[in-house]
């Protein structure tokens, strides 16, 4: 099993449908590519301040890393990464197995 953990950071104009619509997209992505078990996201409300203005934050589990490794490239993930880039600020990326 393989953790992606997206931590993300809107550019100040995205407006908040902009931001919905790619929370759905996330979301929805877990119906278009074999092999994604859950797709989850929140909203940063730690009162310690130290989110460095990541703003949310979108939790994925893969079966395994052939799975994730086939998500990357797929081109149902580029449609996402097109819709996100334009309200994109700046986005870490961590994985991690199980």
């Amino acid at each position: 099993m393989i953790r992606h953990v997206l931590f993300i950071q809107y550019k100040d104009q995205a407006t908040k449908e902009d931001i919905a619509t790619s929370l759905r997209n996330f979301e929805e992505i877990k119906n278009k590519i074999k092999g994604i078990e859950s797709v989850e996201w929140g909203l940063n409300n730690s009162p310690e301040g130290r989110n460095k203005n990541y703003t949310h934050c979108v939790f994925m589990t893969f079966t395994d890393e052939i799975a994730r490794d086939n998500y990357l490239p797929h081109s149902e993930h580029e449609v996402l990464k097109t819709q996100l880039g334009p309200i994109l600020e700046d986005i870490i990326v961590f994985d991690y197995g199980l």
